[in-house]
């Protein structure tokens, strides 16, 4: 019968819309396929990686893998490789190529370490703070004063690896002012650990003079004839120095542990002390910055509790004065049958030029006493 079909088949009416539709797809344009983006020669992290050799760097870019594998061949060379805020990824292939513990990986990748020197094996992990002075205007409340970072470097008798965090402490012009220096290059990584160390210790100096200015504003600030009520810079600036001194001072005791070693080459044993001493100025300064901005703070306080003591007098004379003529219309708004002056022709007249006389002697003696 008309009515019925076979199994599996559709009538026109059913597969005229799915043929268009096929139609369609087939003319509209289709997405091209993704193309997965190819990695560099080095990783992002990867800022340089160098091989140095009787203390001249090799010409030519170089793969990390490549020069280590060179560094470990030829006697007298050494990799220098720098990064700036690697992964994990990154840091477990480097660890890979060079022999690095699983420790100095995982310490590697997070930042914020405090100064501190250690040895895994035949690498040394060197850590320092990195300090910037961020430029401002005006110090608020909120202005940033001193920005600060971590640099780890990772030393071994072939290779020397910086890792910094941060965007303070760049090492760009380290690699360039000591490659200059070919006798100090000559001496292996440790006189790349040297370089940074040097340069950082300069910066700590740099910041130190650039918020001595800060203090001296603040002590004018202080000091002046319109004094300000606002503080909360005050502590601002305390909170910057209290980090600032937290990337300084701790680097006293591994850089004394450090020029004790006996691995130490002895050719950089006096630029080391002297870093020692640089730092030695660095640490003074801030200690001597973190007294003066107490006692301008303390001179502050004192300021804002005189102000506030001499409101609060003004207030209270006011007060007094205004309590005059409150107590006598108070007294005299009693409802009694018999009141002083009550009945008297310029009763009332003689009441407000008594209010007037005493308001005015009080008024004179408060400003003699200097409450008003």
């Amino acid at each position: 019968m008309f009515g019925l079909r076979r199994r599996g088949t559709a009538l026109v009416s059913e597969r005229l819309p799915r043929a268009l539709g096929r139609l369609i797809e087939g003319l509209a344009p289709r997405p091209a396929p993704a193309v997965p983006q190819q990695r560099g020669h080095n990783p992002d992290a990867v800022v340089d990686c160098a091989i140095y050799a009787a203390g001249v760097r090799r010409p030519g870019a170089v793969h990390y893998t490549e020069a280590a594998r060179a560094a470990r061949r030829r006697r007298g060379t050494y990799v220098w490789l720098g990064l700036h805020e690697p992964d994990r990824a990154t840091m477990r292939s480097i660890a890979e190529a060079f022999g690095l513990h699983e420790l100095v990986v995982e310490q590697a990748v997070e930042g914020g370490h405090r100064p501190a020197l250690e040895t895994i094996g035949d690498v040394t992990r060197l850590v320092l703070r990195t300090a910037r002075y961020v430029e401002h205007e005006e110090l608020t409340a909120t202005s940033e004063v001193v920005d600060t970072g971590d640099v780890t470097v990772l030393i071994a008798p072939w290779f020397v690896i910086s890792i910094r965090h941060g965007a303070a402490g760049a090492l760009w012009q380290v690699r360039r002012e000591l490659e200059k220096r070919q006798p100090v290059l000559r001496q292996g990584p440790w006189a790349v650990a040297y370089a940074i160390g040097s340069r950082l210790v300069d910066e700590y100096l740099n910041v130190a003079a650039a918020v001595e200015r800060d203090l001296e504003r603040l002590e004018e600030e202080t000091f002046s004839a319109q004094v300000s009520p606002e503080i909360a810079h005050f502590y601002q600036l305390k909170r910057e120095m209290v980090e600032f001194k937290r990337a300084v001072l701790p680097l006293q005791e591994p850089l004394d542990i450090l020029i004790e070693q006996s691995g130490l080459p002895a050719g950089l044993r006096p630029y080391f002390v002297d870093v020692r001493g640089r730092l030695a100025r660095a640490v003074d300064r801030v200690a001597g910055f973190d007294d003066l901005l107490n006692s301008i703070l303390q001179a502050r306080l004192a300021q804002v509790s005189m102000v506030q003591n001499n409101d609060m007098r003004m207030i209270a004379a006011w007060a007094a004065i205004a309590a005059v003529p409150t107590v006598i219309a108070g007294i005299y708004g009693m409802n009694f049958t018999w009141m002083p002056f009550l009945d008297a022709h310029y009763g009332f007249h003689g009441v407000v030029a008594l209010i007037v006389l005493i308001c005015a002697g009080l008024y004179w003696r408060f400003k003699r006493a200097g409450w008003l």
